[in-house]
């Protein structure tokens, strides 16, 4: 039989988790409701327990046991185990066969287990030292530190609410309270508590990750995410950055023939800087358009929206960029919009994480009030940031990845 342990903020959804990893024909053993630990318990909701266990494949029956001889040693009780039951087992007498051997069997048996609770009391008391000295250890800290005052509750869960109302994923908020409790230490105002949140964050977002234009030439980014994110609108952006701030030379292709307006789009961008575009529908064609561009800085991709549902959309978009020449330096950049729900944005990065791995832009910041799911996917995917768009604005409405605009907004502040 195998047990395991399922949880859930229900107790169906821990249920179902163990209906998924056991097949239909789980046994619930136990379900329990998990109160949270820890100073700001107050603020973290209930979670469920639910033991699970899964038959395995029966044994054929064994063979009727025969009736015991005369004279055979005595046979066990049979032992049901089941789950946290303790187990006694019957002691079986011995009987020496040689009555003239039994005193000094005795005397020597006397002795050895005489040795072995010596031994036993010895480690006894060791350990009670071990533990009296631990206890008095705790004991004399227990008294040193004092709990959270009402001012610094109430400012935790002003905390504790502005999170969740930015959309920060219930967990996530539950983890950096707990991280935030050891902070928390007589003569501390609500300050300390703040700034260690706001160091919590900051240090969860990391540092972003931009456009790396060292090394040899050219260098082939490419953009990939769903339909409707802005990709086509990001890459000019970032292209005209780079053409009129650092004076590199960039170019264009496109792979995205679904749509005739995104190449008409792309088209009118590379127009405006002076920078050539080509169209490709396979590999090939890629690399000979790569090859075409060689004395370029920055090749910039772009490829086809589609649904995280589209299999076949997703494969060709997976031979495309694992069928670049290894001669060329590639990144990859999956754009995504701030608007879209977070059950959706972590069906979507696990979609194309099976593409490649990527960096990350956001895109829409101005179409939206809330920015918890930007620390959501960060921490889900363990993805580098780079690059947020706030409007259509090319090339303006584009700015690296500001950690700390993010995080004061994610904590109530106004920029």
């Amino acid at each position: 039989m195998t047990i395991n342990k399922f949880y859930g903020k229900t107790e169906e959804e821990a249920t179902e988790k163990a209906r998924a990893e056991f097949g239909d024909n789980a046994v619930i053993m136990n379900v329990k409701e998990v109160k949270p630990k820890g100073l700001f318990r107050a603020f973290k909701g209930n979670t469920y327990e639910v033991t699970a266990a899964m038959e395995e494949k029966e044994h054929p029956p064994a063979a009727p046991a025969t009736r015991p001889q005369q004279n055979t040693k005595p046979v066990l009780d049979a032992i049901n185990l089941v789950a946290d039951e303790k187990i006694s087992i019957p002691k079986v007498e011995k009987k020496s066969e040689f009555p003239q051997m039994a005193g000094l069997e005795k005397k020597r048996m006397t002795e050895g287990v005489t040795d072995k609770v010596k031994e036993r009391k010895n480690l006894e008391a060791r350990l009670d030292d071990l533990s009296d000295q631990l206890e008095e250890s705790l004991g004399s800290s227990q008294k040193k530190t004092k709990g959270p005052s009402s001012e610094e509750l109430n400012f935790v869960r002003i905390l504790y609410n502005t999170m969740l109302t930015n959309e920060v994923n219930e967990k996530y908020v539950n983890q950096i309270l707990d991280e935030v409790e050891k902070f928390i230490r007589p003569g501390n105002n609500v300050d300390v508590i703040l700034f260690n949140v706001y160091q919590k964050l900051i240090l969860r977002f990391g540092q972003p990750k931009t456009i790396d234009v060292s090394g040899p030439k050219p260098r082939v980014y490419f953009f990939i995410g769903p339909t409707g994110v802005g990709k086509t609108t990001t890459i000019a952006k970032i292209a005209s950055k780079y053409e009129v701030e650092f004076d590199k030379k960039v170019a264009f292709i496109t792979a995205d023939t679904y749509r005739i307006a995104a190449t008409e789009q792309l088209q009118v961008y590379a127009n405006i800087l002076g920078a050539p575009m080509s169209i490709v529908y396979s590999k090939d064609e890629l690399n000979d358009a790569i090859a075409k561009y060689a004395d370029y800085d920055l090749i910039f991709v772009d490829t086809a929206g589609f649904s995280h549902k589209n299999e076949e959309q997703r494969s060709d978009v997976k031979k495309l960029i694992q069928g670049v020449d290894k001669k060329y330096k590639k990144e990859v950049y999956l754009v995504l919009s701030a608007t879209t729900k977070y059950r959706d944005l972590v069906e979507i990065v696990d979609t194309y994480r099976e593409i490649s791995e990527y960096k990350l832009i956001f895109t829409k910041l101005d179409e939206t009030t809330t920015y918890g799911n930007l620390l959501n996917i960060k921490l889900y995917s363990d993805a580098d940031l780079s690059y947020v768009t706030n409007g259509q604005n090319v090339p303006d409405d584009l700015e690296v990845f500001d950690t700390q605009k993010i995080v004061k907004k994610l904590l109530g502040g106004s920029s």
